[in-house]
């Protein structure tokens, strides 16, 4: 059986790939499985560079094709922002909820039409270094007046509100994220070549 690996170090997103790529007859590992521990500095200009450049060093060091995702929040009221500076987005490493408070602070005032907001994600799949091949997904809400439940390292999913389910990102069960959740609408365009080339 044909191995892919997972890029990623957050076993909860693991959990959730396993999940979504269950139907292929593929062994899915991750880099704690092959204890893989070097990081790849992410030097690329938008998620889809940083997704590439994840998925072609891991694929290279661990000689397996390898999938790598990367995204954030876009604000549009705020042209994009925070995009890629996500973490960095104060101009400093800032924590979740300094993070959650600066884009509240920036927020202020703003009527409910005008915060529009989208969670985008860029899956890169290397099959091999040489052959890589990308799809992105989105999920598109509104930015809150307050926070709801905090989930460590994704701050912007609990200020994310999801009209059609009447919850913020951060609301959804497990079930409910793989079910509706903008990665899992990356995963379905990335299977058919998922299957065409490893399975």
């Amino acid at each position: 059986m044909k191995k892919l690996l997972i890029a990623t170090t957050n076993q909860g997103k693991f959990k959730e790939y396993k999940l979504l790529l269950s139907d292929l007859s593929l062994k899915i590992v991750s880099l704690k499985d092959l204890k893989i521990k070097k990081n790849i500095k992410e030097t690329g200009k938008d998620f889809k560079e940083i997704a590439v450049l994840k998925a072609k060093f891991y694929s290279e060091l661990s000689g397996l094709p390898a999938l790598a995702d990367d995204g954030g929040l876009e604000i549009d009221y705020l042209k994009g922002e925070p995009g890629v500076m996500s973490r960095r987005w104060p101009g400093y490493e800032a924590t979740d909820r300094e993070l959650i408070n600066f884009a509240l602070n920036k927020m202020a005032g703003v009527p409910w039409q005008k915060r529009k907001a989208q969670l985008r994600i860029v899956l890169a799949l290397a099959v091999s270094p040489q052959k890589i091949f990308t799809t992105e997904s989105k999920i598109r809400g509104f930015i809150t007046i307050k926070p709801r439940r905090l989930i460590p390292g994704y701050p912007f999913r609990s200020i994310l509100y999801l009209p059609k389910l009447r919850k913020v990102y951060s609301e959804l069960s497990f079930k409910e994220e793989v079910e509706i959740g903008h990665r899992k609408k990356a995963i379905k365009k990335i299977i058919p070549i998922l299957k065409k080339e490893l399975d």
